[in-house]
């Protein structure tokens, strides 16, 4: 089973790009600590400060071991406390989900008129 931890942030979109460097840090950190980064996005159009983080794992061990990891990554530690300092995060909400199968990274269907 494969689990996806999503992750909403509100932010303040007045420092879009700082959200955008702390999303891109964790580009490095994740997968290195046992992750599977599916990505982080950002708002494009329509609500200006709310963001995701999707991160994947096999169960919920796995998840607990990389969380251990994340405390003792020294640019994991880095990238927490640059969060903190500017606080461009307003809150975060972390929800976990699994694949319904058959349903997942289906490319579309070339049609034909």
């Amino acid at each position: 089973m494969t689990l996806t931890c999503f992750i909403r942030y509100q932010i303040d979109p007045f420092q879009r790009d700082a959200f955008k460097a702390y999303a891109e840090q964790w580009g490095r950190i994740i997968p290195r600590c046992g992750g599977h980064l599916v990505g982080y996005f950002l708002p494009h159009e329509g609500t200006s400060d709310i963001a995701w983080g999707l991160v994947a794992f096999e169960s919920l061990a796995a998840y607990e071991t990389y969380r251990t990891r994340l405390r003792t990554d020294p640019e994991s530690v880095a990238n927490f406390r640059m969060a903190q300092t500017k606080r461009f995060i307003l809150r975060e909400e972390r929800t976990f989900t699994e694949v319904v199968d058959g349903t997942f990274c289906i490319p579309p269907q070339h049609v034909t008129s």
